[in-house]
């Protein structure tokens, strides 16, 4: 049901990244005119002039890479790989092929390491949350969904708007931005909260369980039968025997078991060896919870490892890596402090704890795995993001193209992987949830928190000023999207067929259509 909503991300996508680069880069000199590059504020030095970065196909081979490494419209905002500067710099010409083909490969395995962290780590342990706080999947899906989806997009915001030179909103409507959002999440509760109220007063004079609760218990068992990852349950010993802790550890880190590979076909196998790594990896670095098992999926060895490495990993992957090497005083990085303090707690839990029995408050691990997997996902998704991007340049495709396609495509694909592993797992309303709560968090949250931070700084007020047909393009194609499904999905008493995800899917097709004649010039207004 999720893949039904992906189009309406993508308009809000390109949506919001268009406001956000007005935003951001739309200030302007007042002597000259010129651009100024938030990458580069005005500090009394010599800026280097930004050129359009598609420009450098037409260079000599020479210049190419002094052009990638000093141009700054040619720096990607976050990630850690240089794409461009590997093509430009470290490829000979007549060998771009080969390294668009090893780029797109790339990409193949990033799309790889999204769908089995969605699958395997994010979506259990939001499951475990969910059942541990009692939530229902709608309100799961507007709060720790939108979060873990958003998150990453909110911190991006907030260090847009940090420039000097970005626009704000006044302090009244960016109150506003965030109250709404409150207000939007209230009002999911309550309505859950009432609708709960009235299926438990029907309950009392109808023996038969309603088909909400059937869904639900459905789901429930999926996701048990879905979110077992200990890969040694399925054949143990007759005889019990006293595991040593290394033996755990190794158990619990293997990601491969022996019994269903003999039984699997060659493609399979194919697959799982390109797992293997992403899963190890994902194993070590990702605490995994899960309710319905006995032991609640507790490896003492592993899971006191997990307090060192995933805090390490959550401050090394977000904004890549950013708050991670910064130094405290000048002096200690936020990593050696984060590596010390979580060994101290790992020491702890160790001696504290045993084997056989999970502690009283093992149900905070999903918390962490929660943060560190949707984490993952976004670094992932940001190196997919460069890669379209580093393809747009060598193919010489405009920025809004760029913008309106694969940038976009890009940008959604982490929150896209999230959402279709739930509802596949049995939780299609908490991804239907989040489609619009994780949305509506990026916006209300991430420009309010933003803006409130630039306006106490600079105490000025800055207008959002979108300029030309293409944004009311956008912004008409949103507000259409929006009433159509206002108006639809109660018509359909909520229960959505194919025919809607169809309408919706030609909808998204015809807006990028005109989108596209809009930019290319075919669509304009007539000049008076």
């Amino acid at each position: 049901m999720a893949s039904r909503w992906l189009d309406l991300r993508w308009a809000l996508s390109v949506l919001c990244v268009l406001l956000m680069a007005e935003t951001v880069s739309g200030a302007r000199d007042s002597s000259t005119g010129a651009h100024i590059s938030p990458q580069f504020p005005a500090s009394g030095v010599n800026q280097t002039p930004v050129v359009d970065c598609r420009k450098v196909c037409g260079l000599n081979v020479s210049d190419r890479c002094d052009f990638i490494r000093t141009n700054p419209d040619c720096h990607s905002d976050g990630g850690y790989l240089d794409y461009l500067e590997g093509i430009f710099c470290h490829f000979p010409p007549n060998l771009l092929p080969l390294a668009v083909t090893l780029y797109v490969s790339w990409l193949l395995y990033l799309f790889l390491i999204l769908g089995v962290t969605a699958a395997k780590f994010f979506c259990p342990n939001l499951s475990a949350i969910s059942t541990t706080l009692k939530l229902s999947h709608n309100v799961a899906g507007v709060t720790f969904l939108a979060f873990g989806n958003g998150a990453p997009d909110i911190f991006s915001a907030l260090v847009a708007f940090s420039d000097p030179h970005t626009a704000g909103l006044a302090l009244g409507a960016l109150f506003g931005y965030l109250g709404l959002y409150v207000f939007y999440v209230v009002t999911v509760i309550l309505c859950t909260w009432i609708y709960r109220w009235q299926r438990r007063g029907s309950l009392v004079y109808s023996m038969p369980v309603t088909p909400e609760i059937l869904s639900d218990s459905e789901e429930d068992r999926v996701s048990s039968n879905s979110n077992s990852y200990d890969y040694g349950d399925e054949y143990r010993p007759l005889f019990f025997y006293q595991e040593t802790t290394a033996q755990i550890l190794a158990r619990a880190l293997n990601p491969l078991d022996y019994m269903k590979w003999r039984r699997k076909s060659a493609y399979w196998k194919a697959l799982k060896v390109f797992k293997l790594p992403v899963e190890f990896l994902l194993l070590l670095t990702v605490p995994v919870v899960d309710p319905d098992k006995d032991d609640r999926n507790w490896k003492r060895p592993l899971n006191c490892l997990h307090l060192v490495i995933s805090p390490l990993v959550v401050v090394l992957t977000l904004q890549s890596g950013t708050y991670g090497v910064y130094e405290i005083g000048g002096l200690v990085p936020v990593w050696v402090v984060v590596v010390i303090a979580g060994t101290a707690l790992a020491s702890v839990t160790f001696f504290a704890t045993s084997d056989s029995q999970p502690p009283r408050l093992h149900w905070l691990f999903a918390f962490l795995g929660f943060l560190t997997s949707a984490l993952w996902i976004n670094a992932a998704a940001t190196e997919v993001v460069n890669i379209l991007r580093s393809l747009g340049v060598v193919f010489r495709l405009s920025n809004t193209v760029l913008g309106l396609t694969l940038l976009a495509w890009g940008n959604s694909i982490g929150d896209a992987f999230s959402d279709f592993t739930l509802a596949r797992q049995g939780y299609p309303r908490m991804a239907f949830s989040a489609c619009f709560g994780g949305i509506i968090f990026n916006i209300l949250v991430g420009v309010g928190l933003g803006c409130l931070l630039q306006i106490s700084r600079s105490h000025t007020e800055v207008k959002l000023e979108p300029d030309g047909l293409l944004v009311w393009v956008l912004a008409g194609a949103l507000g259409l999207s929006l009433v159509f499904s206002l108006v639809s999905v109660p018509l359909q008493c909520f229960q959505l067929s194919r025919v809607y995800g169809i309408c919706l899917l030609l909808f998204y097709l015809n807006f990028l259509v005109v989108a596209l004649l809009t930019e290319f010039g075919v669509i304009r207004l007539k000049s008076t």
